[in-house]
């Protein structure tokens, strides 16, 4: 999780940063075989070169960004957890708990989808 470090340090709200940390963390210890990574300031994972969840904060909320097939195929779960979206991303408040269940199940949807990809983004 070295690869995260210079980046939650800058987070300076502490209860933030502890949350970014512990679903860093979660995904890491989760799915070990995903290589964390900074890119365009932002945590991210990916397997073999390709996207597959990134994160990034705002005043206000953690945003999951599992790109716009994995927001379509889970649109449902993700108005059913109680978080807001948009077509590239999913809002956690601060104050709402992190569905893990439906976190494995994108970071599993996006690993499967692109298994065969070659690309780092969707064409």
């Amino acid at each position: 999780m070295d690869a995260f470090a210079e980046y939650l340090a800058k987070i300076d709200n502490p209860l933030h940063r502890e949350r970014v940390e512990e679903v860093l963390t979660w995904i890491h210890n989760k799915v070990p075989n995903l290589e964390p990574k900074i890119a365009w300031n932002q945590p991210m994972f990916t397997d073999h070169g390709t996207f597959i969840i990134g994160f990034s904060i705002a005043k206000h909320h953690m945003a999951v960004a599992p790109e716009r097939v994995g927001i379509n195929h889970f649109s449902d779960e993700i108005v059913q957890a109680g978080y807001d979206h948009t077509k590239e991303l999913i809002r956690i408040k601060w104050n709402q708990p992190v569905d893990y269940s439906l976190l494995e199940r994108m970071i599993e949807f996006n690993m499967m989808d692109k298994a065969d990809c070659t690309t780092f983004w969707r064409k």
